[in-house]
C-alpha cells in the first residue's frame, strides 16, 4: 500500500511527497477510515483539495454534484465536506436529515463573500424599480442566504443554459462578473447585469503563460475555467467546469494539456489520467487548501464543525437549486433533491 501511495502522490510533487511524509499520511488515512466507519460518515472532496484528501474521499467532484451524490447515500448519517463553507451549506440544503461537518472554519470563499444577503436584497429592490421583470440567477458559489433570494441557481457548466431558459429579459447575475460576461457573450439577446465580484484565484491568471505554452508545445490543449478573465477565456480550446475538464482530458486524443484553474485540479488530473501530461497555469486557493488530514481526523473525532441553516432559508435556497434543474431539463445524473424542496 505504501509503495502504491508513494507512486501516486509523487506524480503530483516528488519533492514534497517523500517516503517519510507519505508513511505519515498513510497512518492518518487509516485512522480516518476507522473514524468514518464508527461515525457512519461519507467524505466529499472538491476537485481543488489536497491530493492526500482524495485518498480517503468517498466522492470527488464539483460542489453541487457532490452534494447531490451525498443525498443518494441513504445509510450514512454524517457528511464531512472537504471544500469551502458555501459547499457544505449546499450539502445541508439537499441533505437536511444528515449532520454536515466542515473540517476547518477557515475554509471560506472570497467570491461568495462579495455578495451578502442584505446587499443582494438592496440591489434587487433597486433594479426591479427599473426592470420590473428582473430575474435573479445565483452561481452556486454563494451563501445559502443569497441562494434563497434567487429565482434560480446555476453552475459554471450550465450558467448559459439557465439564463437562456429563464423567461426574464433582464437578469441580475450573482456574484462572479467573469462568469456573467461569459454568459452574456453566449446569450446576447438578454441584458445581463453583473454583480461586482470575482474569484481572486482565477482573476490572477493572465494570458501570458498560455501564449508561452502554445509557442513551446504546439498542439497543447488549453482548458480554462469560466471564472477566468475574458482575455484568458479567448485563448482557450474549451471553457469548462472542473468536472468538465476531467471528462475532456479523459476523452480527448490529445496527450498534453494546460489546465487553467486552481492548482488542485492539475494534481487530480495527474493522478487520475497518468498516461497524459498536465502543465499548470494555475494559482493556489488558500481557502481550499485550508483543510488538512489533521482537520478531517479531528472533525470526525470531535464531530466539528457542524453546518446549520434556518429552515426557511434552506427551503428557499433548495427551490432555487430545483429551478435550475427544471430550466435545463437536467436528468441530474439520476439524482434528486429532497421532496420537501422539490415539491414546494
Amino acid at each position: 500500500m505504501t509503495e502504491t501511495l508513494i507512486q501516486k502522490l509523487q506524480r503530483v510533487d516528488p519533492d514534497y511527497y517523500v517516503r517519510e511524509r507519505v508513511v505519515k499520511i498513510e497512518a492518518q488515512l487509516q485512522r480516518i477510515r476507522k473514524l468514518k466507519r464508527e461515525r457512519n460518515a461519507v467524505l466529499l472532496a472538491h476537485n481543488y483539495q489536497r491530493p492526500e484528501i482524495f485518498e480517503v474521499a468517498d466522492f470527488a467532484g464539483d460542489s453541487l454534484g457532490l452534494s447531490l451524490q451525498a443525498a443518494e447515500v441513504h445509510d450514512a448519517k454524517v457528511i464531512v465536506f472537504c471544500g469551502v463553507h458555501f459547499m457544505a451549506e449546499t450539502a445541508k440544503i439537499v441533505n437536511p436529515q444528515k449532520t454536515v461537518l466542515l473540517p476547518n472554519l477557515a475554509a471560506g470563499c472570497s467570491l461568495a463573500d462579495t455578495a451578502t444577503a442584505p446587499a443582494v436584497e438592496d440591489r434587487i429592490r433597486e433594479l426591479k424599480q427599473v426592470y420590473p421583470d428582473l430575474g435573479v440567477v445565483t452561481y452556486v458559489n454563494t451563501t445559502a442566504e443569497v441562494k434563497a433570494l434567487s429565482d434560480a441557481c446555476c453552475t459554471s457548466s450550465n450558467a448559459v443554459s439557465v439564463v437562456r431558459a429563464l423567461p426574464n429579459q433582464y437578469v441580475l447575475f450573482i456574484p462572479d462578473q467573469n462568469l456573467a460576461r461569459h454568459v452574456a457573450t453566449h446569450v446576447p439577446e438578454k441584458t445581463i447585469i453583473a454583480w461586482d465580484g470575482f474569484c481572486y484565484v482565477h482573476q490572477q491568471i493572465s494570458p501570458d503563460v498560455i501564449l508561452k505554452m502554445r509557442q513551446e508545445i504546439p498542439g497543447i490543449k488549453v482548458l480554462v475555467h469560466p471564472e477566468c478573465r475574458d482575455d484568458v477565456l479567448k485563448l482557450a480550446d474549451a471553457a469548462l467546469s472542473t468536472s468538465g475538464m476531467i471528462d475532456y482530458a479523459k476523452q480527448s486524443n490529445a496527450s498534453e494539456f494546460l489546465a487553467v484553474t486552481e492548482c488542485g485540479l492539475s494534481d487530480m488530473l495527474q493522478i487520475a489520467v497518468p498516461e497524459k501530461h498536465f502543465y499548470r497555469a494555475c494559482k493556489i486557493c488558500r481557502f481550499m487548501k485550508a483543510i488538512t488530514l489533521e482537520n478531517v481526523e479531528e472533525s470526525l473525532r470531535k464531530m466539528q464543525f457542524e453546518i446549520t441553516l434556518d429552515e426557511d432559508v434552506r427551503l428557499r435556497a433548495g427551490r432555487a437549486i430545483q429551478h435550475m434543474f427544471d430550466l435545463t431539463s437536467s436528468k441530474r445524473d439520476d439524482l434528486a433533491i429532497p421532496a420537501d424542496v422539490a415539491d414546494e
